[in-house]
């Protein structure tokens, strides 16, 4: 089965269990997902340092390793520093909307960022996320909704990572890419994400598919892939809880505006019945 066949049944089978209100499919597809998050984060992560140990010491008898290290050293310094930008890039949006001091919100959001790169997980560092998340002044309500959300949607920093390392793979092979190559696959690598495991390496794991039927990618690139991403997995994911606090913001203030405008209907409201009843006691 192709990457567009799955991902087309799996949009499917997610609309139909919202619309029928499918419970026992609701159920399988949950344990589904559980056993297929426990077989990434329990036999296949574990296993892939020794993948990548063959793979290395195959290049290195090649003597294509040093040449090697010094692109993958650039191509880590480009990736930090677009993690950065995507980062004031969020909270800068985030402070416009909010009115609120961006660089304030990114240092409160440090310890998170901190956390991530320790755990290399979104889900394992939600609860510092929330907490932090709360120092910017987002209402409980709010970031008990954003957070635990983007924590499985939102990976802006993986999804970077990705694709500057698909192109630095391509270039290192020779392999011609354009506009037209990359686009549709950031666009389906965007949507693959959202349905990415939150362990460490989940992203990767979930790219390989799209790499390989996009960007015709073989083994040996899609091993390369892996060693680049997982020798930086915590970044990306220090990346994307980071900005998911800058979307709670966001959410917040409309979330805010949306009951104020309740509160001014339920209000008026309540006047105008006060007001038609003072008046029928007068006649």
């Amino acid at each position: 089965m192709g990457v567009m066949s799955a991902l087309l049944i799996a949009f499917t089978l997610g609309i139909g269990m919202a619309v029928i209100d499918g419970k026992r499919l609701n159920e399988v597809m949950h344990e589904f997902q559980n056993i297929i998050e426990k077989l990434i984060s329990a036999i296949i992560i574990p296993l892939l340092p020794v993948h990548i140990c063959g793979i290395f010491a195959n290049m290195t008898q090649a003597g294509e390793v040093q040449m090697l290290m010094a692109v993958f050293l650039k191509v880590y310094v480009v990736i930090i520093a677009l993690h950065v930008a995507i980062i004031l890039l969020q909270y800068f949006v985030a402070g416009t909307v909010a009115k609120t001091n961006p660089f304030k919100a990114i240092k409160n959001m440090i310890p998170a960022y901190l956390t991530a790169i320790g755990t290399q997980s979104s889900a394992a560092t939600i609860p510092v996320t929330l907490i932090q998340t709360l120092q910017n002044n987002v209402s409980p309500r709010v970031a008990q909704f954003v957070i635990p959300l983007c924590a499985t949607i939102h990976l802006s920093g993986s999804t970077i990572t990705l694709t500057s390392c698909a192109l630095a793979v391509m270039m290192l092979h020779g392999m011609p890419f354009s506009f037209a190559t990359m686009f549709p696959f950031i666009i389906m690598l965007g949507v693959t994400m959202v349905a990415a495991p939150g362990v460490p390496g989940g992203a990767v794991m979930a790219a390989l598919g799209v790499l390989e039927s996009m960007l015709h990618f073989n083994p040996t690139m899609l091993s390369l892939m892996i060693a680049l991403y997982l020798a930086q997995d915590s970044f990306g994911t220090a990346c994307n809880i980071t900005g998911d606090g800058a979307i709670a913001l966001i959410v917040n203030k409309i979330a805010g505006k949306e009951s104020t405008s309740t509160s001014s209907s339920s209000s008026t409201m309540t006047t105008s019945t006060s007001t038609s009843t003072s008046g029928a006691y007068t006649e």
